[in-house]
Formats: C-alpha cells, structure tokens, sequence
C-alpha cells in the first residue's frame, strides 16, 4: 500500500505554509513592528497585492492550472448569494446590538480619533472612499482568498470526511481571524479584541460554510 502524499497534497500543504500568513506579516509589520515605519506601509500595501496574486501564480506555475474566469452574469443572484447578504445583514444587527448594548462603554474612543486623524479618513470624502474600499473591494479579495484560495487548499490536506471538512472550516476561521486580532489590539483592550475576534472567526466559519455549499 503506497502511504506517500499526494502531489496534489505536498502542493496544497506548501501553499498553506507559503501564502497563508500573507496578511498577518503585512498587518503585524505594518501596525505592531515598525508602525512609523514608511517602508512597513509599503510592505501592508504589497501584502493585499500578494493576496491576489500569490494565488493566480501558485495556480499557473506549480499547480499548473489555468484559471477559470468568473460567470458574473449570476453575480450578485447566482447560488448562495442570498444567504450571503441574509447572513450579512444578520451579523450588522449583532454588531449594532452588541455595540449600543454594551460594548460602547468599552471603547476609547480617544486613541482611535487620533489614528483616523493621522490617517486623513477625518475628511468626509476619504472617509467614505474607505469605507466603499472597506466594504467592497477589499471584501471581495478577502473572500477570494480566504474561502477559495485557503480553504480550498485545507480541504486538500485535510481527510474528506465530515471530520475533515469540519476541521478545513474551523481552521480556516482561525487563519481568517488571525490578522484582524493584531489590528484590533492596535486600537481596543484585550476585552474587545476578543469580542472582535469571535465576531471574525464566527464570519470566517459562516462564509466557508456558504462557499462549502454553495
């Protein structure tokens, strides 16, 4: 019987350990390590490039595949969409609720005033820019690479058992999670960084669940 893994299995495992921490690394670098840093904000913003490209070149030069272009004349009506935006607006009702219920007494709101200040997003127009950025383009590459790219690749590695997939999901979650714990304790205390946190990883669970069946 032969034991040895799979070239789809060593491909898959070496782009987890490869590509995954993408994102931590830029947020970490750019926000905890060198945060005055110039260079470090150069990096961030080579990190989410890398979050689009490190997949299209993992596929076309190791994995040898050629990438199927998107149907978007089913896009924003095609399988799953409509759990996608039910699931959106439940989590906003959660997030709202948990803010003006308890969670807005937990915040300083003086330390992130000054950070949205140094960023210039206390001018109204770049802050709404942000916001589109926030809430579509940078959306969409996160679900790009996280469901598809990621989590596709941990069903690789993981058995295909319910077990298997269960455990793709929730490590996805995790790895999903990861950076936006970073981020989080860059601004808020230890209390609402865990509140966050769940709030990802329960995001990142749900949204791999909607890719899984969808």
């Amino acid at each position: 019987m032969n034991d040895e893994p799979s070239p789809r299995f060593r491909a898959s495992l070496l782009a987890l350990l490869l590509i995954a921490p993408i994102q931590l690394i830029g947020t970490t670098t750019a926000m905890v390590w060198f945060p005055d840093a110039a260079w470090a904000k150069v990096a961030f913003g080579f990190a989410k490039v890398m979050l689009m490209l490190a997949p299209l070149i993992w596929l076309i030069k190791v994995e040898k595949v050629k990438p199927r272009i998107p149907k978007w004349e089913k896009f924003p009506f095609g399988p799953g969409m409509l759990w996608a935006h039910v699931t959106g607006v439940l989590i906003f009702v959660i997030i709202a609720g948990a803010y003006y219920g308890f969670a807005k007494a937990w915040i300083d709101t003086g330390p992130m005033l000054e950070k949205v200040q140094q960023m210039g997003l206390d001018n109204f127009w770049l802050y709404l820019a942000g916001a589109l950025y926030w809430c579509t383009i940078n959306s969409l590459l996160e679900e790009y690479f996280w469901r598809w790219f990621i989590f596709s690749r941990l069903r690789d590695v993981l058995p295909a058992t319910t077990a298997g997939v269960a455990g793709a999901v929730v490590i996805a979650g995790l790895l999903f999670m990861a950076h936006h714990v970073v981020a989080l304790k860059v601004y808020f205390d230890w209390y609402v960084t865990v509140l966050g946190s769940l709030g990802c990883f329960i995001g990142g669970v749900t949204w791999s669940i909607l890719y899984l069946k969808s």
